[in-house]
């Protein structure tokens, strides 16, 4: 069983896009657990744009990472350029560390079907990093 961290700034959307298509494409395989540098709690946006693609994610909640200091990692995905700069210190020396930048969602300004559409956009490109993540590192 192979242990995954999702990073990002606020373990609000992106993060935890990422957590639920990782934890659905890797039952048995994986445990995945997502985090940020900081908490801004669940964004009800991307619970909302991940239940139209069959992944509820409403009952996760915003962790930080030092909650996870005793965790040994395998993978350790940060999902935002300003988690992969200024993440601290993960004592992990086994851990296969990547990362992937994706824009914010709930930065996105502007009329409603405009922000639907931001969400929508970052859950199809996390779900195809994923697609591609799981197929590269856990299949078989």
């Amino acid at each position: 069983m192979k242990n995954i961290l999702v990073l990002c700034t606020g373990n609000s959307c992106r993060s935890q896009m990422a957590h639920g298509y990782l934890a659905q494409m890797t039952p048995g395989k994986a445990k995945v657990f997502s985090a940020g540098i900081e908490t801004h709690g669940l964004n009800q946006n991307a619970v909302a744009i991940m239940k139209e693609d069959g992944i509820d994610i409403s009952d996760h909640t915003s962790n930080h990472v030092d909650e996870y200091q005793d965790i040994s990692w395998d993978f350790i995905i940060t999902v935002c350029d300003h988690a992969n700069e200024n993440c601290p210190f993960i004592p992990a020396p086994k851990a296969v560390r990547l990362h992937q930048n994706f824009e914010d969602p709930s930065k996105k300004s502007g009329s409603e079907d405009e922000r639907q559409a931001a969400f929508q956009k970052t859950r199809n490109e996390i779900k195809a990093y994923c697609t591609a993540f799981v197929s590269e590192h856990l299949a078989g």
